[in-house]
């Protein structure tokens, strides 16, 4: 799917492979669907180049020390990769510039996310110039 250029964007993050297919993406546009992408913040970038017109919300933990404390009870990451993990986050923390929205994520609290995006969507949807997103 990379060499027939078959994602809007792709990258390899901690080893594995990631990836938004273009035609589910380009389908639910066509269709009039709200289509919410979880990236990172160089999948974000990225996107923004093709889809400038689209609405992009970072979601930040509540410090990197909170962040830290919610990887380690993971127990997912050895003590290089959790290095590795926060040091990201902190470097991607300083991309906030290219976002238009920024919601805070507490633990136990995913209602309250939850509830933030439902309400930029209604907000987007209720702008007087409305954004076109096509592909």
């Amino acid at each position: 799917m990379i060499d027939k250029r078959q994602f809007l964007e792709w990258a390899s993050v901690y080893g594995n492979y990631y990836g938004v297919p273009k035609d589910d993406v380009s389908s639910a546009l066509s269709r009039g669907v709200d289509t919410i992408l979880k990236v990172d913040v160089q999948g974000a970038a990225a996107i923004k180049k093709i889809l400038p017109q689209a609405v992009f919300i970072f979601l930040m933990p509540p410090s990197t020390q909170a962040l830290e404390k919610r990887l380690k009870r993971r127990r997912s990451e050895s003590s290089n990769d959790l290095a590795l993990r926060l040091a990201t986050a902190r470097k991607e923390m300083k991309s906030l510039p290219i976002f238009d929205y920024v919601i805070t994520s507490h633990q136990n609290k995913l209602d309250e996310v939850v509830s933030k995006i439902d309400s930029i969507v209604v907000a987007e949807k209720c702008r007087n110039k409305p954004h076109s997103v096509e592909l």
